[in-house]
């Protein structure tokens, strides 16, 4: 009788959390990327709950010795880098959210899913700022251009597709910044879903030269 108690109370358990989470609840992979100036982590976004949300963090680890570490490892060559975290709800950063948020992830050499390797297990994050935050939607949608969100304001930059499109791809470029180049977004035409040259990036934004890219994928944009 005990033992039936004890398993109908964990079972309401259960429902009352399922019952709390709200709908952009779950496990939010991410890309990882950046250099000793900055770190950033990109959602890896669908069309569809509770992922549908492109979200842009600039981070970092508690762990100052593990912080170090990795800028320096990221910084060493373009390598894919991705983050797993705890489950949360993604819209606790959306916008008028509380600073210095903390989540628990492993820090994986590689794609999460995909064969990587953890690097840094249970790695404490801070997110220092939420540079941006919007919901897609699942409609299908065209759009002539491609607009890039430019991250770093130094000779290390990197370029962020913004999702506007359904069918779309997420694609991000590491690129240097010769001396005086302006910010802001970068924007140029759109073919369909291949990935644009590196020729027209320098043609969009004179000054900027493509180092190489972090990511591209069209699988989880359809």
């Amino acid at each position: 009788m005990i033992r039936k108690l004890i398993a109908f109370a964990l079972l309401l358990c259960a429902a009352g959390a399922a019952l709390a989470a709200g709908p952009s609840f779950g496990s939010h992979g991410m890309l990882l990327f950046g250099g000793p100036g900055a770190l950033y982590a990109s959602h890896l976004p669908m069309f569809h709950a509770p992922h549908d949300y492109q979200v842009i963090l600039q981070l970092r680890l508690a762990d100052q010795a593990q912080d170090k570490a990795l800028r320096a490892r990221l910084d060493a060559g373009i390598q894919l880098w991705t983050l797993d975290p705890e489950k949360f709800e993604l819209d606790r950063f959306a916008p008028g959210a509380r600073a210095n948020q903390r989540f628990k992830a492993d820090l994986v050499l590689g794609h999460f899913e995909q064969g990587g390797k953890v690097a840094y297990a249970g790695a404490d994050v801070i997110v220092e700022k939420v540079l941006y935050f919007r919901r897609l939607s699942a409609a299908p949608a065209r759009s002539a251009a491609a607009r890039y969100l430019q991250l770093g304001d130094g000779a290390q930059r990197f370029l962020v597709k913004q999702i506007d499109s359904r069918p779309d791809f997420d694609h991000v470029l590491a690129v240097r910044a010769r001396k005086g180049v302006r910010g802001g977004a970068v924007v140029l035409a759109k073919s369909a879903l291949l990935q644009p040259s590196a020729a027209a990036i320098a043609q969009a934004l004179p000054g900027l030269d493509v180092a190489g890219t972090v990511y591209f994928s069209t699988q989880d944009l359809q």
